[in-house]
Protein backbone atom coordinates (compact mmCIF):
# COMPACT_ATOMS: atom_id res chain seq x y z
CA UNK A 1 0.00 0.00 0.00
CA UNK A 2 1.31 3.84 -0.50
CA UNK A 3 0.25 7.21 0.24
CA UNK A 4 -1.19 8.85 -2.63
CA UNK A 5 -2.60 12.64 -2.08
CA UNK A 6 -6.12 14.07 -2.57
CA UNK A 7 -7.63 17.50 -2.48
CA UNK A 8 -10.75 18.68 -2.31
CA UNK A 9 -9.99 22.84 -2.05
CA UNK A 10 -11.58 25.23 -4.33
CA UNK A 11 -8.93 27.59 -6.25
CA UNK A 12 -9.56 30.49 -8.18
CA UNK A 13 -8.98 30.71 -11.96
CA UNK A 14 -6.76 34.09 -12.64
CA UNK A 15 -7.01 35.72 -15.97
CA UNK A 16 -4.32 38.91 -16.80
CA UNK A 17 -5.00 40.66 -19.43
CA UNK A 18 -3.53 41.68 -22.20
CA UNK A 19 -1.11 44.66 -22.64
CA UNK A 20 0.39 46.91 -24.93
CA UNK A 21 4.37 46.84 -24.90
CA UNK A 22 6.46 48.29 -27.29
CA UNK A 23 3.25 48.49 -29.73
CA UNK A 24 2.89 44.97 -30.14
CA UNK A 25 -0.05 43.34 -27.86
CA UNK A 26 1.13 40.13 -25.10
CA UNK A 27 -1.24 37.13 -25.21
CA UNK A 28 -4.04 37.07 -22.78
CA UNK A 29 -2.79 34.24 -20.51
CA UNK A 30 -5.90 31.95 -18.76
CA UNK A 31 -4.75 29.01 -16.16
CA UNK A 32 -7.22 26.45 -14.55
CA UNK A 33 -5.84 26.48 -11.08
CA UNK A 34 -6.22 22.52 -10.67
CA UNK A 35 -3.22 20.27 -12.08
CA UNK A 36 -3.40 16.47 -11.86
CA UNK A 37 -0.42 14.61 -11.38
CA UNK A 38 0.21 10.37 -10.55
CA UNK A 39 0.64 11.56 -6.75
CA UNK A 40 -2.45 13.77 -6.22
CA UNK A 41 -3.60 17.18 -7.45
CA UNK A 42 -1.45 20.30 -7.32
CA UNK A 43 -3.30 24.12 -7.36
CA UNK A 44 -1.66 26.41 -9.15
CA UNK A 45 -2.18 30.16 -8.27
CA UNK A 46 -1.70 33.06 -10.33
CA UNK A 47 -0.73 36.81 -9.24
CA UNK A 48 -0.36 39.31 -11.61
CA UNK A 49 2.47 42.02 -10.08
CA UNK A 50 2.81 45.28 -11.81
CA UNK A 51 5.77 47.16 -12.74
CA UNK A 52 6.33 50.32 -13.48
CA UNK A 53 8.67 53.07 -14.71
CA UNK A 54 8.64 55.61 -17.34
CA UNK A 55 8.55 54.20 -20.40
CA UNK A 56 6.52 51.34 -19.75
CA UNK A 57 4.37 48.84 -17.94
CA UNK A 58 5.71 45.64 -17.74
CA UNK A 59 2.98 43.06 -16.28
CA UNK A 60 4.95 39.98 -14.60
CA UNK A 61 3.34 36.85 -13.96
CA UNK A 62 4.40 34.73 -11.09
CA UNK A 63 3.51 31.53 -10.15
CA UNK A 64 3.56 30.03 -6.96
CA UNK A 65 2.96 26.39 -7.25
CA UNK A 66 1.04 24.98 -3.77
CA UNK A 67 0.95 21.35 -2.92
CA UNK A 68 -2.19 21.23 -0.57
CA UNK A 69 -2.36 18.09 1.54
CA UNK A 70 -5.41 17.51 3.22
CA UNK A 71 -5.53 13.53 3.56
CA UNK A 72 -3.36 11.04 2.39
CA UNK A 73 -5.80 8.03 0.89
CA UNK A 74 -4.64 4.44 0.04
CA UNK A 75 -4.58 2.50 -2.73
CA UNK A 76 -3.00 -0.84 -3.00
CA UNK A 77 -2.35 0.28 -6.66
CA UNK A 78 -3.30 2.39 -9.02
CA UNK A 79 -5.16 -0.39 -11.41
CA UNK A 80 -7.47 -1.16 -8.34
CA UNK A 81 -8.99 2.32 -8.44
CA UNK A 82 -12.35 3.34 -10.50
CA UNK A 83 -11.57 4.74 -13.60
CA UNK A 84 -14.84 6.62 -13.10
CA UNK A 85 -13.26 9.31 -11.43
CA UNK A 86 -9.53 10.13 -11.94
CA UNK A 87 -8.96 10.85 -8.52
CA UNK A 88 -10.94 8.09 -6.64
CA UNK A 89 -9.91 5.05 -5.17
CA UNK A 90 -12.17 2.13 -4.06
CA UNK A 91 -12.13 -0.81 -1.05
CA UNK A 92 -10.19 -3.42 -2.66
CA UNK A 93 -8.67 -6.75 -1.25
CA UNK A 94 -5.79 -6.80 1.13
CA UNK A 95 -2.45 -8.60 0.08
CA UNK A 96 -2.71 -11.38 2.35
CA UNK A 97 -6.29 -11.69 1.00
CA UNK A 98 -7.22 -15.35 0.29
CA UNK A 99 -4.05 -17.06 2.22
CA UNK A 100 -4.79 -20.36 3.63
CA UNK A 101 -4.13 -20.21 7.23
CA UNK A 102 -1.59 -23.69 7.34
CA UNK A 103 -2.82 -26.57 9.37
CA UNK A 104 -6.13 -24.07 10.64
CA UNK A 105 -9.72 -26.08 9.60
CA UNK A 106 -13.22 -25.14 9.89
CA UNK A 107 -15.62 -28.19 10.77
CA UNK A 108 -19.10 -28.46 10.20
CA UNK A 109 -21.58 -30.64 12.36
CA UNK A 110 -24.03 -32.03 10.51
CA UNK A 111 -27.44 -30.00 10.69
CA UNK A 112 -29.17 -30.17 14.43
CA UNK A 113 -32.66 -31.61 13.37
CA UNK A 114 -33.82 -31.13 16.25
CA UNK A 115 -33.25 -27.57 15.89
CA UNK A 116 -31.15 -26.43 19.23
CA UNK A 117 -29.08 -23.76 18.46
CA UNK A 118 -26.89 -23.77 21.72
CA UNK A 119 -23.83 -22.63 22.21
CA UNK A 120 -23.48 -25.93 24.86
CA UNK A 121 -24.48 -28.25 21.89
CA UNK A 122 -21.33 -26.64 19.78
CA UNK A 123 -18.69 -27.05 22.94
CA UNK A 124 -20.48 -30.22 23.87
CA UNK A 125 -19.79 -32.12 20.21
CA UNK A 126 -16.66 -30.06 19.72
CA UNK A 127 -14.85 -31.95 23.04
CA UNK A 128 -16.06 -35.25 22.46
CA UNK A 129 -14.23 -34.72 18.67
CA UNK A 130 -11.34 -33.40 20.33
CA UNK A 131 -11.19 -36.65 22.66
CA UNK A 132 -12.35 -38.82 19.60
CA UNK A 133 -9.81 -37.96 17.37
CA UNK A 134 -6.80 -37.06 20.14
CA UNK A 135 -7.02 -33.10 19.38
CA UNK A 136 -5.82 -31.15 22.88
CA UNK A 137 -7.53 -28.80 23.86
CA UNK A 138 -4.90 -26.57 22.50
CA UNK A 139 -5.77 -27.87 18.97
CA UNK A 140 -9.12 -25.85 19.56
CA UNK A 141 -9.30 -22.26 18.14
CA UNK A 142 -12.99 -21.40 18.41
CA UNK A 143 -16.84 -22.48 18.53
CA UNK A 144 -19.05 -21.90 15.78
CA UNK A 145 -23.11 -22.40 17.05
CA UNK A 146 -26.30 -22.15 15.17
CA UNK A 147 -28.22 -25.50 12.93
CA UNK A 148 -24.92 -26.10 11.99
CA UNK A 149 -22.66 -25.88 14.55
CA UNK A 150 -18.82 -26.31 14.10
CA UNK A 151 -15.67 -25.63 15.45
CA UNK A 152 -12.02 -24.07 14.07
CA UNK A 153 -9.39 -26.49 15.29
CA UNK A 154 -5.83 -26.76 14.35
CA UNK A 155 -4.98 -30.26 12.94
CA UNK A 156 -1.82 -32.84 11.05
CA UNK A 157 -2.90 -34.34 8.00
CA UNK A 158 -3.80 -37.56 9.15
CA UNK A 159 -6.16 -35.85 11.92
CA UNK A 160 -7.56 -33.94 9.00
CA UNK A 161 -8.27 -37.26 7.33
CA UNK A 162 -9.87 -38.74 10.47
CA UNK A 163 -12.01 -35.84 10.60
CA UNK A 164 -13.22 -35.81 7.15
CA UNK A 165 -13.80 -39.35 7.67
CA UNK A 166 -16.40 -39.09 10.56
CA UNK A 167 -20.69 -39.39 9.56
CA UNK A 168 -21.04 -36.56 12.24
CA UNK A 169 -19.21 -34.20 10.38
CA UNK A 170 -20.66 -32.46 7.25
CA UNK A 171 -17.64 -30.74 6.12
CA UNK A 172 -13.95 -29.82 7.07
CA UNK A 173 -12.32 -26.51 4.80
CA UNK A 174 -9.07 -24.85 5.29
CA UNK A 175 -9.57 -21.40 7.37
CA UNK A 176 -8.59 -19.00 5.18
CA UNK A 177 -7.92 -15.07 5.70
CA UNK A 178 -10.42 -12.44 4.91
CA UNK A 179 -8.93 -8.76 4.11
CA UNK A 180 -9.94 -5.75 2.71
CA UNK A 181 -7.77 -2.62 1.74
CA UNK A 182 -9.96 0.98 3.02
CA UNK A 183 -9.54 3.90 0.87
CA UNK A 184 -11.50 7.50 2.49
CA UNK A 185 -11.12 10.34 2.01
CA UNK A 186 -12.55 12.61 4.92
CA UNK A 187 -14.79 15.64 4.47
CA UNK A 188 -17.88 17.39 5.51
CA UNK A 189 -21.65 15.81 6.02
CA UNK A 190 -24.35 16.70 3.73
CA UNK A 191 -27.80 16.04 5.25
CA UNK A 192 -29.30 13.97 1.99
CA UNK A 193 -26.87 12.77 -0.35
CA UNK A 194 -27.03 11.68 -4.06
CA UNK A 195 -26.98 8.13 -3.76
CA UNK A 196 -29.85 8.51 -0.85
CA UNK A 197 -32.21 10.47 -3.22
CA UNK A 198 -31.59 7.56 -5.65
CA UNK A 199 -32.58 4.90 -3.89
CA UNK A 200 -35.08 6.39 -1.40
CA UNK A 201 -35.46 6.37 1.98
CA UNK A 202 -37.68 6.14 5.45
CA UNK A 203 -38.26 5.51 9.17
CA UNK A 204 -36.16 2.33 9.73
CA UNK A 205 -37.10 2.81 13.64
CA UNK A 206 -38.02 -0.60 15.31
CA UNK A 207 -35.88 -3.11 12.45
CA UNK A 208 -32.46 -4.66 12.73
CA UNK A 209 -29.23 -4.97 10.70
CA UNK A 210 -27.10 -7.05 11.64
CA UNK A 211 -23.48 -5.79 10.04
CA UNK A 212 -20.55 -8.16 9.61
CA UNK A 213 -17.55 -6.52 9.38
CA UNK A 214 -14.95 -4.12 10.84
CA UNK A 215 -17.18 -3.55 13.81
CA UNK A 216 -18.95 0.06 14.36
CA UNK A 217 -18.09 3.30 15.98
CA UNK A 218 -20.13 2.36 19.14
CA UNK A 219 -21.06 5.83 19.93
CA UNK A 220 -21.51 8.01 16.48
CA UNK A 221 -23.90 10.52 17.27
CA UNK A 222 -25.38 9.70 14.03
CA UNK A 223 -25.58 5.98 14.50
CA UNK A 224 -28.53 4.00 16.91
CA UNK A 225 -25.90 0.82 17.75
CA UNK A 226 -27.35 -2.10 20.16
CA UNK A 227 -24.63 -2.26 22.51
CA UNK A 228 -26.34 -5.38 24.37
CA UNK A 229 -26.18 -7.26 21.24
CA UNK A 230 -22.91 -6.23 19.45
CA UNK A 231 -20.08 -8.55 19.53
CA UNK A 232 -16.22 -9.29 18.09
CA UNK A 233 -15.61 -12.40 16.68
CA UNK A 234 -11.61 -11.54 16.78
CA UNK A 235 -9.39 -13.04 18.79
CA UNK A 236 -7.76 -11.29 21.60
CA UNK A 237 -10.52 -8.26 20.54
CA UNK A 238 -13.53 -8.19 22.87
CA UNK A 239 -15.07 -5.02 21.31
CA UNK A 240 -16.88 -4.60 18.72
CA UNK A 241 -15.62 -1.08 18.49
CA UNK A 242 -14.43 -0.05 14.71
CA UNK A 243 -10.96 1.15 14.48
CA UNK A 244 -10.85 0.26 10.68
CA UNK A 245 -14.01 2.63 9.52
CA UNK A 246 -15.64 0.32 7.02
CA UNK A 247 -18.65 -0.99 8.87
CA UNK A 248 -19.00 2.12 10.19
CA UNK A 249 -19.30 3.53 6.41
CA UNK A 250 -21.89 0.98 5.75
CA UNK A 251 -23.80 1.50 8.93
CA UNK A 252 -24.34 4.69 7.90
CA UNK A 253 -25.85 4.13 4.99
CA UNK A 254 -28.15 1.72 6.12
CA UNK A 255 -29.91 3.37 9.55
CA UNK A 256 -27.74 7.10 9.92
CA UNK A 257 -30.07 9.24 12.21
CA UNK A 258 -32.98 11.19 10.76
CA UNK A 259 -32.04 14.24 12.35
CA UNK A 260 -29.79 18.02 12.07
CA UNK A 261 -26.52 16.48 11.99
CA UNK A 262 -24.52 14.79 9.65
CA UNK A 263 -25.90 12.26 7.02
CA UNK A 264 -29.56 10.81 6.51
CA UNK A 265 -29.38 6.82 6.13
CA UNK A 266 -31.69 4.56 3.72
CA UNK A 267 -33.87 3.10 6.75
CA UNK A 268 -32.80 5.63 9.52
CA UNK A 269 -32.61 5.01 13.05
CA UNK A 270 -32.91 1.68 12.30
CA UNK A 271 -31.12 -0.98 14.80
CA UNK A 272 -27.26 -1.62 14.21
CA UNK A 273 -25.98 -4.71 15.56
CA UNK A 274 -22.13 -4.85 15.33
CA UNK A 275 -20.81 -8.10 14.06
CA UNK A 276 -16.73 -7.25 14.26
CA UNK A 277 -14.51 -9.76 12.05
CA UNK A 278 -12.22 -7.33 10.76
CA UNK A 279 -9.38 -5.86 13.12
CA UNK A 280 -7.64 -2.17 12.68
CA UNK A 281 -6.28 -3.45 8.73
CA UNK A 282 -9.44 -5.16 7.89
CA UNK A 283 -8.26 -8.42 7.89
CA UNK A 284 -9.89 -10.95 9.30
CA UNK A 285 -10.63 -14.44 9.16
CA UNK A 286 -13.48 -17.10 7.38
CA UNK A 287 -13.64 -18.63 10.42
CA UNK A 288 -15.08 -15.45 12.28
CA UNK A 289 -17.70 -14.59 9.32
CA UNK A 290 -18.80 -18.19 9.91
CA UNK A 291 -19.05 -17.76 13.98
CA UNK A 292 -20.86 -14.20 13.54
CA UNK A 293 -23.49 -16.17 11.15
CA UNK A 294 -23.81 -18.51 13.70
CA UNK A 295 -24.46 -15.95 16.24
CA UNK A 296 -26.77 -14.45 13.69
CA UNK A 297 -29.11 -17.95 13.37
CA UNK A 298 -29.15 -17.86 17.11
CA UNK A 299 -30.53 -14.33 17.52
CA UNK A 300 -32.00 -13.01 14.34
CA UNK A 301 -35.99 -13.11 13.68
CA UNK A 302 -37.27 -13.15 10.46
CA UNK A 303 -36.61 -9.71 8.54
CA UNK A 304 -33.42 -9.23 9.89
CA UNK A 305 -31.47 -8.01 7.65
CA UNK A 306 -27.34 -8.89 7.60
CA UNK A 307 -25.13 -7.05 5.20
CA UNK A 308 -22.06 -8.89 3.98
CA UNK A 309 -19.64 -6.27 2.51
CA UNK A 310 -16.90 -8.70 2.36
CA UNK A 311 -16.20 -11.63 1.00
CA UNK A 312 -13.27 -14.55 -0.24
CA UNK A 313 -11.18 -14.84 -3.16
CA UNK A 314 -12.68 -18.22 -4.39
CA UNK A 315 -15.33 -20.55 -2.98
CA UNK A 316 -16.50 -21.76 0.29
CA UNK A 317 -19.53 -24.33 0.10
CA UNK A 318 -19.75 -24.32 4.02
CA UNK A 319 -19.99 -20.49 4.22
CA UNK A 320 -22.37 -20.02 0.95
CA UNK A 321 -24.75 -23.12 2.44
CA UNK A 322 -24.82 -21.46 5.60
CA UNK A 323 -26.39 -18.30 4.10
CA UNK A 324 -28.61 -20.29 1.64
CA UNK A 325 -30.11 -22.22 4.95
CA UNK A 326 -30.28 -19.16 6.98
CA UNK A 327 -32.35 -16.85 4.25
CA UNK A 328 -34.68 -20.09 3.66
CA UNK A 329 -35.78 -19.39 7.47
CA UNK A 330 -36.46 -15.68 6.31
CA UNK A 331 -33.18 -13.48 7.87
CA UNK A 332 -32.45 -11.34 4.48
CA UNK A 333 -29.03 -10.64 3.02
CA UNK A 334 -27.33 -8.26 1.18
CA UNK A 335 -24.20 -9.38 -0.34
CA UNK A 336 -21.23 -7.06 -1.66
CA UNK A 337 -20.50 -8.24 -5.64
CA UNK A 338 -16.87 -8.14 -4.95
CA UNK A 339 -13.89 -5.18 -6.50
CA UNK A 340 -12.17 -7.26 -8.54
CA UNK A 341 -13.80 -6.79 -12.09
CA UNK A 342 -14.50 -10.26 -12.51
CA UNK A 343 -17.28 -12.49 -12.70
CA UNK A 344 -18.86 -12.62 -9.02
CA UNK A 345 -20.11 -16.42 -9.52
CA UNK A 346 -16.22 -16.86 -8.10
CA UNK A 347 -16.42 -15.65 -5.25
CA UNK A 348 -18.10 -16.58 -1.74
CA UNK A 349 -20.92 -15.58 -0.34
CA UNK A 350 -21.72 -13.28 -3.08
CA UNK A 351 -22.18 -16.48 -5.07
CA UNK A 352 -25.10 -17.95 -2.69
CA UNK A 353 -28.32 -17.90 -4.79
CA UNK A 354 -31.92 -18.57 -3.38
CA UNK A 355 -34.70 -16.55 -1.60
CA UNK A 356 -34.23 -13.64 -0.05
CA UNK A 357 -30.33 -13.24 -1.04
CA UNK A 358 -29.37 -9.92 -3.05
CA UNK A 359 -26.06 -9.99 -4.28
CA UNK A 360 -25.13 -6.08 -5.14
CA UNK A 361 -23.19 -4.96 -8.24
CA UNK A 362 -22.45 -1.19 -7.85
CA UNK A 363 -23.04 1.96 -9.98
CA UNK A 364 -21.65 5.72 -9.45
CA UNK A 365 -24.15 8.95 -10.14
CA UNK A 366 -25.19 8.68 -13.72
CA UNK A 367 -25.96 5.22 -13.40
CA UNK A 368 -22.68 3.93 -15.03
CA UNK A 369 -21.47 0.20 -14.43
CA UNK A 370 -18.18 1.04 -12.07
CA UNK A 371 -15.39 -0.52 -13.20
CA UNK A 372 -14.32 -2.21 -10.09
CA UNK A 373 -17.84 -4.02 -9.62
CA UNK A 374 -17.68 -7.61 -10.16
CA UNK A 375 -20.41 -8.67 -12.65
CA UNK A 376 -22.86 -11.67 -13.73
CA UNK A 377 -26.72 -11.96 -13.93
CA UNK A 378 -25.87 -15.33 -12.98
CA UNK A 379 -25.74 -14.30 -8.92
CA UNK A 380 -26.35 -10.73 -9.45
CA UNK A 381 -30.10 -9.26 -8.21
CA UNK A 382 -29.18 -5.69 -7.99
CA UNK A 383 -26.61 -2.73 -8.94
CA UNK A 384 -26.64 0.53 -6.65
CA UNK A 385 -24.46 3.14 -5.37
CA UNK A 386 -21.10 2.56 -4.94
CA UNK A 387 -18.75 5.44 -6.05
CA UNK A 388 -17.67 8.48 -3.92
CA UNK A 389 -20.45 7.73 -0.91
CA UNK A 390 -20.08 9.72 1.40
CA UNK A 391 -21.15 8.06 4.87
CA UNK A 392 -20.57 8.44 8.53
CA UNK A 393 -17.05 6.89 9.44
CA UNK A 394 -14.89 6.45 13.01
CA UNK A 395 -14.76 8.97 15.94
CA UNK A 396 -17.97 10.82 15.14
CA UNK A 397 -16.48 11.72 11.48
CA UNK A 398 -17.98 11.21 7.97
CA UNK A 399 -16.14 9.95 5.05
CA UNK A 400 -16.14 9.56 0.89
CA UNK A 401 -15.12 5.89 0.24
CA UNK A 402 -16.17 3.56 -2.99
CA UNK A 403 -16.59 0.30 -3.88
CA UNK A 404 -19.52 -3.06 -3.97
CA UNK A 405 -19.08 -2.71 0.01
CA UNK A 406 -21.05 0.72 0.08
CA UNK A 407 -23.79 -0.44 -3.00
CA UNK A 408 -24.53 -3.31 -1.03
CA UNK A 409 -25.44 -1.31 2.15
CA UNK A 410 -28.09 0.93 0.17
CA UNK A 411 -30.05 -2.61 -0.72
CA UNK A 412 -29.99 -3.61 3.16
CA UNK A 413 -31.54 -0.50 3.89
CA UNK A 414 -34.49 -0.93 1.18
CA UNK A 415 -34.91 -4.37 2.76
CA UNK A 416 -35.15 -3.14 6.05
CA UNK A 417 -37.88 -0.82 4.62
CA UNK A 418 -39.93 -3.09 2.31
CA UNK A 419 -38.76 -6.79 3.21
CA UNK A 420 -37.88 -9.02 0.26
CA UNK A 421 -39.90 -6.72 -2.39
CA UNK A 422 -37.87 -4.69 -3.98
CA UNK A 423 -38.46 -2.51 -7.18
CA UNK A 424 -36.22 -0.86 -10.20
CA UNK A 425 -37.03 1.66 -12.01
CA UNK A 426 -33.46 2.21 -14.08
CA UNK A 427 -30.60 0.08 -15.11
CA UNK A 428 -27.01 0.34 -15.18
CA UNK A 429 -25.20 1.68 -18.30
CA UNK A 430 -22.60 -0.82 -19.93
CA UNK A 431 -22.37 -3.48 -17.95
CA UNK A 432 -19.88 -5.95 -18.85
CA UNK A 433 -21.69 -9.37 -19.09
CA UNK A 434 -24.36 -7.43 -21.26
CA UNK A 435 -27.17 -7.64 -19.36
CA UNK A 436 -27.90 -4.65 -17.53
CA UNK A 437 -28.02 -4.48 -13.53
CA UNK A 438 -31.48 -3.17 -12.41
CA UNK A 439 -30.65 -0.22 -10.31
Amino acid sequence: MRADLETRSIGVRVVCDGISLRGKTSLRTESQNIVKTKSGPISIFLFCVYYQNRQMQIRLLIIFLSLQMVLPSCRKNDSASSTIQGDDCNTVTGLNHGNIIPDQFIVAYRENQSGSLTLARSQGDAMQILKKYRLTETSLVQFISGRNPGMVVKANSEQLQLLRADPTIESVESDRIVSLSTCFTIVSPRLITWNIQRVGYGDGRGKTAWIIDSGVDLDHPDLNVDLARSRSFLSGQSSPEDMNGHGTHVAGIIAAKNNNIGILGIASEANIIALKVLDNDGEGTLSAIQAALGYIEQNAVPGDVVNISLGLEGISDFLDQRVIRMANRGILFSIAAGNESKSAINYSPARANGPNIFTVSAVDSLNRFASFSNFGNDVIDYAAPGVRILSSFTDGRYAIMSGTSMAAPHVAGLLLLNGNKLNSAQTAKNDPDGVADPI
